[in-house]
């Protein structure tokens, strides 16, 4: 049986689970790190997970992202505000992608599918 592919959430505001149905509905897992500041947490969890790739949302546009890359050394984006361009991310290998506020089903849903397709497929 192919392993699933696996997904870190991790939102400041400890938010996420919009985007973790999308995840799911693609065929993925979802780990969603509880509470608040769960961002930063990012790497850590993506480490122990062994995580295909990361999503962390907040003000800022993703220093969870950032962090993720200063400690694992995981190929990084932040900054980012819509599905595309997180699509874009996963094309070029992004492992931690970081964003905005946006979590809607939408961009797991599409974040998932394109892994699967270009990994997994």
């Amino acid at each position: 049986m192919e392993e699933k592919v696996k997904v870190v959430i991790g939102h400041r505001l400890g938010k996420g689970q919009s985007v973790a149905k999308g995840v799911e509905a693609a065929g993925g897992i979802a780990i969603l790190i509880p509470g608040i500041g769960a961002d930063m947490k990012l790497g850590d969890v993506m480490n122990a997970e062994q995580a295909d790739f990361g999503i962390s949302f907040c003000g800022s546009g993703g220093a969870g992202a950032i962090n993720a890359n200063n400690k694992y050394k995981y190929p990084m984006v932040y900054g980012l505000r819509s599905v595309e361009s997180g699509v874009t991310a996963i094309r070029e290998g992004k492992k931690a992608i970081g964003f905005g506020f946006l979590d809607v089903e939408e961009l797991g849903k599409s974040l998932t599918e394109e892994y699967i397709k270009l990994n997994k497929g």
